[in-house]
C-alpha cells in the first residue's frame, strides 16, 4: 500500500498558541506542524493587550480572547485552500 507523502488527508488543529518573538506568533498544530507568523497579519489580535495573549482560548477551530470580538480561524492561518492547491479536484 502506498503512504501518502505530506499532510494531504489531516485536518489541521491548533493546540497551542505562543508569542516567541515580539511581533511574532507560533500556531502549533496537533499534526506536529508549527507555523511563525506576524502579529500584524491579524490586526484584531493586535488590538489584544500583550498581557493577555498568553490568555488565548479555543473557540471552534479558531482562538480568540475574552477582550477580542473575533475568532481567528485555522483557514486565516494556513491560507486558502483553493488558492494554494497545486492539483485541480476534478
Amino acid at each position: 500500500m502506498h503512504k501518502t507523502e505530506g499532510y494531504w488527508n489531516v485536518e489541521p488543529r491548533i493546540k497551542r498558541l505562543s508569542f516567541p518573538r515580539r511581533g511574532k506568533f507560533q500556531v502549533d498544530l496537533q499534526d506536529g506542524r508549527s507555523i511563525v507568523m506576524p502579529v500584524s497579519a491579524f490586526p484584531s489580535m493586535k488590538k489584544v493587550p500583550v498581557k493577555e495573549r498568553p490568555r488565548w482560548y479555543l473557540m471552534g477551530g479558531g482562538v480568540t480572547w475574552d477582550s477580542c470580538p473575533e475568532v481567528i480561524h485555522i483557514e486565516q492561518i494556513l491560507g486558502n485552500y483553493i488558492n494554494y492547491a497545486h492539483e485541480s479536484e476534478d
